[in-house]
């Protein structure tokens, strides 16, 4: 892959699913600007022009109008905004073991909102004209599973639901387009390699008007220079008025990340990353799943895979009783080797 090259390092590296590694534009970006303010010469200025540069990155990366995109730190602060308006007593539809923060604020909403969750190749088929939401992550963080978005978006329509999809695990190595769902939340510090507190929410327009905007601040208004003081400045009249204020320092090294995924060819990324896992799988011994995907995960209760990967120097992780691997940009068949080889120390049982 030719974005490899913008990568001090990769090697060994099977953990982009948790954390991804920042590209040198990064590094020389966060770098500059401690530098700056430790001099006594912060650029504010600087700062909030790579907020917007990283907005409109992300909504060229995710297919969607830039109006829509609003800046978060966090995917459960966006996904609460979407809970405080669940109306009372109403169901929202989810999948079995997705990711806390996108379910958690729905379990906690009170107000009689009820949580449903199905296993997700079942989301489709169990949604009915009582489901006011389906929230779901279009990859899943534990097994990999990548979602069958097309049915679930039109079963939703069929049936009224709005929809809710988790990005997180997906933008970065999979082609998304985020107006297929009503909303749809991404922290961009795993595969779209950003510091950790860059997070986006995307809004339809009517979903948009459904919400209000309870998180409000100085950075929600129309100006947000203008808005510092009192509650006389109107609001952003797009998704800027769900805005969060920006960690000024995890966006100046965000917007280089995200200039370079949005530049890229996603068909490109998707093609190396998914073929180097289905070549691990097969080697493996593990079945290919029905959506391709760049995630590989196999049980691993005793944790001796994962311990096996570590001891040789490998980055790996286990969720919920199974080891995990994920390959991204900054690998290549080396990786899939050496990790191959470290796994082939002792006889391991993959039961699926």
């Amino acid at each position: 892959m030719t974005l490899a090259a913008h990568f001090a390092g990769g090697r060994d590296y099977l953990a982009a699913c948790t954390l991804g590694l920042p590209p040198r534009a990064t590094v020389a970006a966060v770098t500059a600007d401690l530098e700056a303010a430790a001099s006594g010469r912060p650029d504010v200025g600087a700062a909030t022009r790579a907020v917007e540069d990283a907005r409109r990155s992300y909504a060229r990366l995710v297919s969607a109008p830039v109006s829509r995109v609003a800046i978060a730190a966090q995917t459960s602060v966006a996904v609460s905004l979407i809970a405080a308006a669940v109306p009372d007593g109403a169901e929202v539809l989810c999948a079995d073991g997705d990711f806390a923060s996108l379910v958690a604020p729905f379990a906690h909403a009170g107000r009689g909102v009820r949580l449903r969750s199905v296993p997700l190749r079942r989301l489709a088929d169990e949604m009915t004209a009582d489901t006011w939401l389906v929230a779901f992550s279009l990859v899943q963080s534990a097994t990999g599973e990548v979602a069958d978005a097309a049915a679930i978006a039109a079963a939703a329509a069929r049936t009224g639901t709005r929809t809710l999809c988790d990005m997180t695990q997906a933008a970065g190595w999979l082609p998304v387009d985020a107006t297929l769902f009503d909303a749809t939340v991404c922290h961009a510090y795993k595969w779209l390699c950003a510091p950790r507190g860059v997070a986006f929410l995307t809004l339809s327009p009517a979903l948009a008007s459904e919400l209000r905007p309870v998180q409000a601040g100085w950075y929600s208004g129309d100006d947000p220079w203008a808005s510092c003081y009192g509650a006389s400045a109107p609001l952003a009249a797009d998704a800027r008025r769900f805005d969060v204020s920006p960690a000024w320092q995890a966006f100046v090294g965000a917007a280089p990340a995200l200039a370079l995924f949005a530049s890229a060819d996603p068909a490109a990324i998707h093609a190396h990353a998914t073929g180097l896992a289905a070549h691990f799988r097969a080697v493996m011994g593990l079945a290919e799943p029905e959506r391709p995907s760049a995630i590989v995960t196999w049980p691993d209760a005793d944790g001796c895979a994962l311990a096996r990967l570590t001891a040789s120097g490998i980055i790996a992780s286990g969720r919920a009783g199974r080891a995990r691997v994920a390959f991204h940009v900054f690998n290549d068949e080396d990786d899939v080797d050496r990790a191959l080889s470290a796994l082939r120390a002792a006889p391991l049982k993959l039961a699926v």
